[in-house]
């Protein structure tokens, strides 16, 4: 039987993303305390494949995650998923709204209904958690008076809800991967997305190298973010999101460029959009004319082309 991690306990908006991912009856899911606990039993073998956040549209992106995912042995995302963001302010069943003196959940949850707690509950102390589930579970308890979880959760844990569909954001959302081993990667769809981690060198102009090498061949850089790579003072790893798939010609082509110029890439997969992205005209050329430029130099290399 398949085993899939994700980021838990049970009762989070992973695990909601999870459920889509898995085969009833086939699979089990398997909760981990953390993100980077969760990639590491795939990277162990003791588990499948794993489902954890990457980013979210109010807060960006998930640093346990970026982190986790640039050291170690490489994993590569096969699919994505996007939920929309809705919580749940969970309490005991005999909680009033004026007993609440302490509301506790992860901190990317809090940030995002940090005005309705100050409207709703002005006087409740905020403390942050692991996870939206691990809040719920020391509400049941009796650590904390409330807990802001996903709403999946009251079905997991004797609470009941003090307030629902809470969020300060109405089209917040959060985007989850589906990480597995190296291995076949899946074919291109014509909708895709790929996704790296890249070490520039330390000169003058790195990073400018590396969008221009996207730019001319027309790629669509829908994310990039930097992160300390926790060495040396000032440097930095660029986490990029890219349209397209590994196995078109100008997104290979590019990627060759990328490896030539900078100190490392790391290759995060390429996988279907789950909420597929129009790139607009390509302002270069297309995969058509990277296909022509290629047999026209191996013409050459022959000696049959001019």
């Amino acid at each position: 039987m398949p085993r899939i991690a994700y980021f838990g306990p049970q009762g989070t908006f992973t695990e909601q993303a999870a459920i889509g991912f898995v085969q009833p009856g086939r699979d089990e899911l398997v909760p981990f305390e953390t993100v980077p606990q969760a990639l590491a039993a795939v990277r162990s073998g003791e588990v499948d494949a794993a489902c954890v956040p990457v980013e979210n549209s109010v807060e960006g992106a998930v640093p346990a995650t970026m982190d986790a995912l640039a050291e170690g042995e490489p994993l590569v995302a096969v699919a994505e998923t996007v939920l929309p963001v809705r919580f749940s302010v969970l309490v005991r069943p005999d909680t009033e709204p004026a007993a609440v003196r302490t509301v506790a959940s992860h901190p990317h949850a809090l940030a995002q209904v940090r005005h309705w707690l100050e409207a709703n509950l002005p006087d409740a102390k905020v403390v942050s958690t692991t996870s939206t589930a691990a809040a719920a579970v020391a509400v049941q308890h009796g650590e904390f008076d409330a807990a802001v979880s996903a709403p999946v959760a009251v079905n997991h844990y004797p609470l009941r809800e003090l307030a629902t569909g809470v969020a300060d954001v109405a089209d917040a959302k959060t985007r989850f991967l589906y990480l597995r081993r190296p291995g076949a990667v899946p074919e291109p769809t014509g909708a895709d997305r790929t996704s790296l981690v890249v070490t520039t060198a330390d000169r003058v102009g790195a990073l400018s190298e590396l969008l221009v090498e996207l730019a001319l061949r027309g790629i669509n850089l829908t994310r990039i973010e930097s992160r300390p790579t926790k060495g040396r003072l000032g440097e930095y790893r660029f986490y990029v999101d890219l349209l397209g798939h590994v196995a078109e010609p100008r997104v290979g082509d590019a990627l060759a460029a990328l490896h030539r110029h900078c100190r490392q890439v790391r290759f995060l997969g390429s996988y279907p959009q789950a909420e597929p992205t129009v790139s607009g005209e390509l302002v270069a050329a297309t995969n058509e004319d990277f296909t022509a430029a290629v047999d026209w130099v191996a013409a050459v290399r022959r000696g049959a082309g001019a």
